[in-house]
């Protein structure tokens, strides 16, 4: 199970064995000559065979982002590393090495089939990501606990497991266990498991798997209403009321605030704190977000339906020249006259020409289009961003929070004034923390420790009223930048593909060959 290489020297995937084997197990003949001329291209690559090479450690393969199989078996690899840019790797065998732990798994969510036979794993786990596997052979390592086959209960394809030579084998109810836990695999050990032994499984451990799903029932319900927060959280940050549905800005208020935590300790403080009034706001920014929503969704259904029309009366143009096109070569080929070919060579350019016309006029009208469109866009998105930004400034509850803010304010400095009298003519009997009584030496003491908490105060909500409207109008002006930005973009593609097609044409009809004519 152990791979030494005490007497032959490790080898490492530099750029010269990955080009080897790409060379060897690619075209050959022909093929593969037009391929070594053309430089070899990693990227394109689907396949890669790296097996019986003394790799000691899996390095350098970032560039075969397009490898669907991979074979690392019969090496000395130690660590599972270095695969994850092979996003699309549905093949993997890294049987036969030095493994000890599974890891480095994270990023091959479209893995299917995966290989670790023959290594020195004692565990299975880290293989959360694999959601597609459906073949998984893990033989002759050194799982012993049959418990850890419960791990494998989350691959809801796994079809077929390979557990032949671990440990865990030896036990006198293996198969019964693992065909139980596993009510939905096909083949074992390279077996099909037959329905008697599914029967005798699911009847002998029918109470414990009962309890299994109840907790597995009560962890997915926990994860999907997880997922549900974090999905609704999002729709709130795209609308940027984040928060803004509760006392969480209220909150944080005074969780920095040292002297209110001092004040708090006063008579008549506590029923002052008070949610602050945002549900308006956030249900008028989450209705602003739909509106910001339907008016680019508009604008995008539009704009693919200009480029659609466009790209129909192109095709039709150039459909309609190529036949043309045709014909004249065609008679070219076949005339036996010199002013005959020289005509209708003077006609094709003509052609040529014409078509370059119709297309670039085709392009202009798309591009004045579009550019109507494009600045209708911008204005009506700019419109429904500045009203709410607005609607946010004046009438919604930013303001109100501040009215609030200062009521609590002058509330809460009324009730520190009268509690300092108190304890200055001995009146007041309620028991106070060193640090709070500290803060009633004197009036002034009083009137900053209240003047700072209030300052705080006003300063988070004046932050967070400048955090959404500097989103929403960064969001607005990106957005805007970005529709200018591809109609430039996409413009000067089409105007390069129209020039490319004509001067191809052209340079086809400079090197037509007239054949037996010239002869």
């Amino acid at each position: 199970m152990i791979r030494l290489y005490d007497t032959i020297e490790p080898n490492v995937i530099d750029e010269e064995l990955l080009k080897l084997a790409v060379e060897e197990q690619g075209p050959q003949e022909a093929a593969g000559q037009v391929a070594k001329q053309e430089g070899i291209n990693f990227k394109d690559v689907r396949s890669l065979q790296l097996d019986f090479q003394n790799i000691l450690r899996i390095d350098n393969l970032w560039q075969f982002v397009s490898l669907t199989k991979l074979q690392l078996d019969n090496n000395i690899i130690e660590k599972i590393d270095g695969l994850e840019s092979l996003v699309n790797l549905v093949w993997l065998d890294l049987s036969f090495n030095n493994i000890e732990s599974i890891e480095g798994l994270d990023t091959l969510v479209n893995l299917e089939d995966l290989s670790l036979f023959s290594n020195r794993i004692a565990k299975m786990d880290a293989m959360d990501s694999l959601v597609k596997l459906q073949v998984f052979s893990i033989g002759n390592n050194m799982l012993d606990n049959l418990l850890n086959v419960i791990y494998l209960r989350r691959f809801k394809f796994l079809r077929s497991l390979n557990l032949a030579g671990n440990p865990i084998c030896e036990e006198e109810d293996y198969k019964l266990f693992v065909t139980a836990y596993l009510p939905d695999l096909v083949y074992l050990d390279f077996r099909l498991i037959d329905a008697h032994t599914r029967e005798l499984g699911g009847t002998k451990y029918q109470y414990s798997i009962y309890e299994l799903k109840h907790w597995e029932n009560q962890i997915q319900s926990k994860l999907e209403e997880e997922q549900a927060n974090i999905a609704e959280l999002e729709k709130h940050k795209a609308a940027y009321v984040e928060y803004l549905n509760g006392p969480y800005l209220f909150d944080s208020l005074y969780l920095e605030d040292v002297e209110a935590a001092k004040l708090a300790y006063l008579p008549g403080v506590p029923e002052l704190l008070e949610t602050y009034p945002f549900s308006s706001l956030f249900d008028y920014g989450l209705i602003q977000q739909e509106k910001r929503k339907a008016e680019v969704a508009l604008f995008y259904e539009c704009l693919e339906e200009a480029l659609q029309d466009n790209r129909a009366q192109g095709l039709k143009t150039i459909d309609d020249f190529e036949k043309i096109h045709s014909e004249i070569l065609n008679t070219i080929r076949n005339a036996s006259d010199l002013q005959v070919v020289d005509t209708k060579m003077n006609e094709c350019t003509e052609e040529i020409n014409r078509l370059f016309d119709v297309l670039m006029t085709l392009e202009m009208q798309l591009v004045e289009q579009l550019e109507e469109s494009i600045n209708s866009f911008e204005r009506n998105i700019t419109d429904i961003v500045g009203v709410f930004v607005e609607n946010v400034q004046g009438l919604y509850p930013f303001n109100g929070c501040r009215d609030l803010e200062n009521h609590h304010h002058e509330k809460l400095l009324e009730i520190s004034i009268n509690t300092l009298e108190k304890i200055v003519k001995s009146e007041f009997d309620e028991d106070l923390p060193d640090d709070v009584r500290a803060v009633f030496s004197d009036k002034d003491t009083v009137v900053n420790a209240v003047g700072a908490s209030h300052d705080i105060h006003l300063l988070k909500i004046d932050n967070r009223e400048d955090e959404l409207i500097t989103k929403v109008t960064s969001w607005c002006t990106a957005i805007v930048d970005k529709v200018h930005n591809d109609e430039h973009n996409r413009n000067r593609k089409r105007v390069k593909e129209i020039n490319q097609y004509v001067d191809h044409l052209q340079t086809e009809l400079d090197n037509f060959d007239f054949g037996d004519l010239i002869d």
